[in-house]
């Protein structure tokens, strides 16, 4: 992923802190781990992609599903392996998850954060193909992403809703819902927040004339 920190370790601490906070002011931390979990049988494997802290993994572990994390940051490793010893936590860059040795079959796979806009440009494509290699007929990719500079840590967003749509539909998914947040808004033309989720059928994709 881009954006590389000088400091990371001492970053990675404060963006946990940062969710901390947030929950002991009464708010609520855990919307992207409620959005998937509604979406899950009791039980279900979980890969959160590009993990960071491990927030979201270790919120659905606590929910009954078995949880696996990979990031690139060591640094925010360090802190999901701390505060979070249930899921099962890996090093790896997204787009080399073959070296990583992950068994594919995942129930569900979430790359929540910013984690599609962030990555190395130009390597979106083939992250979202490994990401679908790693489901099962069936499974479900959900995705949560800024579109715009209000919704990013950058000056412009590198790519929109249609883009993602068709690295998905390469890569053999199909579109199932939108939504303009992880509360379930509908989802408008010129939004600035993007969850999509799309679905590895359970029957392998024929061309329409057979």
């Amino acid at each position: 992923m881009i954006g590389a920190r000088a400091g990371s370790d001492r970053y990675a601490e404060e963006y946990a802190e940062r969710f901390a906070r947030l929950a002991a002011e009464g708010g609520d931390p855990h919307g992207e781990a409620r959005f998937c979990d509604a979406l899950l049988a009791r039980g279900s494997r979980v890969l959160d992609a590009g993990c960071g802290t491990g927030r979201v993994a270790a919120r659905l572990a606590e929910l009954g599903h078995t949880c696996t994390g990979v990031d690139v940051d060591p640094a925010m490793l360090a802190v999901a392996r701390r505060t979070a010893p249930g899921p099962d936590w890996h090093l790896g860059d997204l787009v080399a998850l073959d070296a990583v040795g992950l068994t594919p079959g995942y129930d569900l796979i979430v790359a929540a954060g910013n984690v599609v806009p962030l990555l190395a440009p130009g390597t979106e494509e083939a992250v979202v193909a490994q990401l679908a290699r790693l489901l099962r007929p069936g499974g479900l990719l959900v995705a949560g992403m800024g579109l715009d500079p209000a919704h990013l840590p950058l000056d412009e967003a590198p790519f929109g809703a249609r883009e993602y749509d068709e690295w998905c539909a390469a890569a053999g998914l199909e579109r199932h819902v939108r939504y303009a947040g992880w509360d379930g808004e509908p989802f408008e033309p010129g939004a600035g927040y993007l969850v999509a989720v799309h679905a590895r059928p359970a029957e392998p994709l024929l061309p329409e004339h057979l």
